[in-house]
């Protein structure tokens, strides 16, 4: 595409582009704020950069089984699968996925780097299971270790070159056998059995960082997980804090939070100065949530904000309304009670059976997407990551697709929160980019801006759905940058493609952008024999398999 957004809206008139952008794959414009519309027209955001991450030329869609990158990048295999990350033999786990980089002494090439692990495999970790259908005691402690998280330091060296420093004093992992407690509203209840000390955290699928320098970790689809290992089902879907400088810091789930299948968190501050983290629950036909603190942040605090996440009002978003809805065991109860009240279809349960469930606020922390759904919030399409935008406060969504909804490529969706307030009870929103043939990619999963104002986001078609059908056309997954300026401002641009039945997932740059750290995860996902992998990548020497692993991207000029 070579227009603009300028001369596409000159050209359309503001009265058709509302509609033609948002089949282009474009924001909108249009609204109430003349001025905001006219400055938006420039730079997405009315902002002005002299400091531009990026600049390339775009690669083409690749079915090679390797990162490939456009010219004048390179990449570093950081750490991979069963590497050994400090002196007490720790291994890094297995399908790699968030990622954020902690610098130590401020420093642009020496720093911890938090990473999650994701799920395991039959095939490559710990087999499959007995003819009656079950693991084995030692494979359930492997399918535990290899997943959670691992804290690894990593340095460029006088080369340039990434590397894991095996030697550090902070590399560790917290996995699904280290201990956990439950904090918050659903901590030692009857929802969570009586709970407050639990076994570990898998499913750890992307997260976020505390404005106090902790990491959040959440738990995504750990039904299968917690099936397997024969763990209580309600000590997982939380949002897990850690603080990667400190092993001592006693790792803990935030029940006020929510407990659904989590894909990430997004921080920020309401005018008020109360903290505010924003959701996303990764299925279909899931809502959008955020968490408004009932305190305020206090920076000389410092982690001790972490208090904050304990006592609050969790919301879902009602897109017809365009309001936020309180999740409170008060309002469910006179929900239920309403004669006219009639059970969502997406509920499986009668009226009955919910009335007697939701007794408390912390039946509400349990269950979130019942009490979402109960009170009028709106199904939308896997909302997975969500980011916050820094320079205007809007936040923005990656909704992956939705196939009983028709929307096979998914899109990302811009909100609005009223008067610029992460704290508003009211929002806005639009259409910023569509998947499909128009844009140059289906799948939109993890998010994030460089300091220009780009969104970057990742891929995630699915490894069955790779070069076939509707998706042939894409090829392998791989890692897009939307101009909010310029003169592919609005355009898709591929600037990363993954290995063969691999994703691309937590983006993070490096403070000061030189480096971009991206997880590889399950290459060679279909293998169903291991002397026969899909894929080989990363082909170290001496491995035999394909590994997931953390990358780190350098060749950025400014």
């Amino acid at each position: 595409m070579e227009m603009n957004r300028r001369k596409f809206l000159a050209y359309l008139g503001t009265g058709t582009a509302a509609l033609a952008a948002a089949s282009a794959g474009l924001g909108s414009l249009t609204g109430g704020d003349k001025a905001y519309a006219a400055r938006t027209a420039d730079h997405l955001f009315g902002y002005k950069s002299n400091k531009v991450s990026g600049f390339f030329e775009p690669i083409a869609h690749s079915k090679v089984d390797d990162v490939i990158l456009p010219k004048g990048f390179k990449y570093d295999v950081v750490a991979a699968y069963g590497d050994v990350i400090n002196e007490a033999g720790d291994t890094f786990g297995f399908n790699n996925d968030f990622t954020v980089y902690f610098p130590i002494d401020g420093s642009n090439t020496h720093g911890l780097l938090w990473v999650n692990h994701e799920y395991s495999s039959d095939v490559f970790v710990h087999g499959q299971p007995g003819a009656d259908g079950n693991y084995t005691a030692e494979q359930i402690k492997k399918m535990l270790y290899v997943q959670g998280g691992s804290v690894i330091e990593v340095r460029r060296d006088e080369k340039g070159v990434w590397k894991l420093d095996t030697q550090s004093k902070y590399a560790r992992r917290v996995t699904g056998l280290t201990p956990t407690k439950l904090v918050g509203p659903a901590a030692g209840t009857k929802a969570v059995n009586g709970a407050v000390n639990v076994q570990g955290t898998f499913a750890n699928c992307s997260g976020g960082m505390t404005l106090w320098n902790t990491l959040l970790t959440c738990e995504e689809n750990f039904e299968e997980t917690s099936g397997q290992a024969g763990l209580d089902a309600t000590h997982y879907g939380w949002v897990v804090e850690v603080d990667p400088f400190d092993p001592t810091f006693e790792i803990r789930k935030h029940t006020a939070l929510g407990r659904f299948n989590h894909e990430n968190t997004a921080m920020g501050l309401s005018k008020d100065g109360r903290v505010v983290v924003y959701m996303g629950d990764d299925k279909k036909d899931a809502c959008v949530y955020k968490f408004v603190s009932k305190n305020n942040y206090v920076p000389e605090m410092g982690r001790a904000n972490t208090a904050l996440l304990t006592e609050g009002t969790l919301y879902a978003a009602d897109l017809k309304k365009g309001k936020w809805i309180a999740l409170t065991i008060e309002a469910v109860q006179k929900a239920l009670k309403d004669e006219k009240f009639k059970v969502p279809s997406l509920i499986k349960a009668t009226k009955e059976e919910l009335a007697a469930k939701f007794q408390t606020q912390a039946d509400v922390c349990v269950n979130t997407h019942e009490a979402a759904l109960i009170l009028g919030a709106t199904p939308t399409d896997r909302p997975e990551d969500i980011e916050i935008c820094l320079f205007d406060n809007t936040f923005f969504v990656a909704h992956t697709n939705n196939d009983n909804h028709g929307n096979i490529h998914g899109h990302i969706t811009r909100f609005f929160e009223k008067d610029s307030d992460l704290g508003a009870m009211e929002f806005d929103f639009e259409i910023f980019a569509a998947g499909g043939r128009q844009s140059g990619f289906s799948a939109p999963d993890n998010l994030t801006f460089d300091s220009n104002g780009n969104l970057w986001t990742v891929t995630d078609i699915s490894s069955g759905s790779l070069n076939k059908g509707v998706f042939t056309s894409f090829a392998n997954n791989g890692m897009f940058v939307i101009p909010t300026t310029g003169p592919n401002m609005g355009v898709a641009m591929q600037f990363a493609s993954a290995p063969v039945e691999a994703e691309m997932t937590g983006p993070w740059f490096t403070p000061d952008e030189s480096t971009l750290f991206l997880a590889v995860q399950h290459p060679g996902e279909n293998t169903t024999d291991p002397s026969k992998p899909t894929s080989t990548w990363p082909r170290r020497p001496g491995d035999t398999m394909p590994r997931p692993a953390v990358i780190a991207i350098t060749g950025f000029q400014f």
